[in-house]
């Protein structure tokens, strides 16, 4: 990232631009940086001005505690500013949970698109389990157990158990503990995981919502159930796709979407 951004906090804000045309700011989701979403952004910039960023926590950005959603707002608030005061916002997995947030907000956001972000309608059970792993992964970080947050997070996702092994085997598993302090904030961002429908609601700008055709049935319901909360909510799925998407798939999608 070669460039950087205060945000309202004074947490350094590590980013990168290309292309010229409209602000497209593309955020991650868990367990990822700024570089996980660079190739979607290379795709987008012939017709965009694409803004790639390193999430507080993660990467050449900056961390400053306590932690709050609200700060992560306030980062994508710096980075529309830097990009002329208005931009479209993208956000996969987690990442839409942000944006989404970002637009409720208030932000200067033009339109968003979110890949499959994850909010379910949580039976007594799944909403114990849930709040069983927010209490789980903050113990595990409290303790420096990075590998074991990482484990958790893996096993939330629904990973079989022999390849969260097999994963930590790996030489990607350094990486993973890395960035395994980020996983409280994108548990923070879910807020529990429940569709917070009230507040989507309040949404005023456009939204597609896009799914992976191939994806698990209860991820693409949750696609469309944020489509149809949101006002001006629409939703479309991908052929073939899973929630690790082909950007050179989803690119077409995100550009005819964002051209104003």
């Amino acid at each position: 990232m070669d460039k950087k951004t205060l945000s309202r906090d004074g947490t350094p804000i590590a980013y990168e631009t290309s292309g010229q045309g409209p602000a497209v700011i593309l955020v991650s989701g868990a367990m990822s940086t700024g570089g996980t979403v660079a190739p979607l952004g290379a795709l987008l910039a012939d017709r965009f001005t694409v803004v790639v960023y390193d999430r507080r926590g993660r990467g050449a950005s900056g961390d400053t505690a306590p932690y709050a959603v609200e700060r992560e707002v306030e980062d994508l608030a710096a980075l529309i500013d830097a990009a002329g005061g208005e931009a479209c916002l993208y956000g996969i997995s987690s990442g839409g949970a942000l944006v989404l947030e970002a637009a409720a907000s208030g932000l200067p956001v033009r339109k968003v698109a979110v890949y499959e972000t994850p909010f379910a309608d949580f039976s007594a059970q799944g909403a114990k389990e849930r709040a069983a792993y927010t209490e789980n992964l903050t113990a595990a970080l409290a303790d420096g157990r990075r590998g074991d947050a990482v484990e958790l997070f893996l096993t939330l996702t629904g990973m079989a158990p022999e390849m969260i092994q097999g994963a930590r085997q790996s030489p990607m598993w350094a990486d993973m503990e890395a960035v395994a302090p980020s996983l409280a904030h994108d548990d923070a961002v879910m807020g529990g995981g429940l569709l917070p429908r009230e507040r989507l609601a309040s949404i005023t700008a456009p939204v597609l919502a896009v799914a992976g055709g191939a994806s698990p049935d209860w991820l693409r319901e949750a696609t469309r159930a944020v489509a149809d909360a949101v006002p001006q909510g629409s939703y479309r799925s991908l052929e073939g796709q899973t929630h690790m998407v082909d950007p050179n798939v989803l690119a077409p999608v995100l550009a005819e979407y964002f051209t104003p």
